[in-house]
């Protein structure tokens, strides 16, 4: 699969169940998509030294500190009670390392919407780069 950098890869998750407002009654739940995208990945997190078609490489620690899709939920999720919060990988490559990290690829789990995750896990559904593919 290919390797996330920081050009834009996808990540889904279905549903995201959120509380949206009916007053006068109590919040009701909602199921909402929720997608993050890796160009807003934290570039503190992301690699500083790998650098896969000139974007940096991401890896277990990288975080996408904003996640989209559940707005109208004001009320919060479900589960974590926040709402377009960070996107994580729980899953990265077992043989290749960026910076002492599991690098991350397309298809690879993740959690959205905070932590606890606010939902199942997602999946990255969008390559960032179609060159540099990660085996294994």
């Amino acid at each position: 699969m290919f390797a996330n950098t920081q050009q834009g890869a996808m990540s889904f998750m279905m549903p995201d169940v959120c509380k949206v407002p009916a007053p006068p009654a109590p919040p009701i739940p909602m199921p909402f998509p929720n997608n993050a995208n890796s160009l807003m990945a934290n570039p503190g997190t992301a690699s500083t030294k790998v650098m896969i078609s000139n974007m940096p490489a991401h890896s277990l620690k990288t975080l996408v500190p904003l996640s989209m899709g559940d707005t109208p939920g004001v009320a919060g999720g479900l589960i974590s009670s926040k709402i377009m919060s960070e996107c994580r990988h729980m899953m990265g490559s077992m043989k290749v390392m960026v910076q002492g990290q599991p690098a991350t690829k397309l298809s690879a789990m993740t959690g959205q919407n905070g932590v606890p995750q606010n939902g199942p896990p997602g999946t990255t559904i969008k390559p960032a780069q179609p060159k540099v593919m990660l085996m294994g």
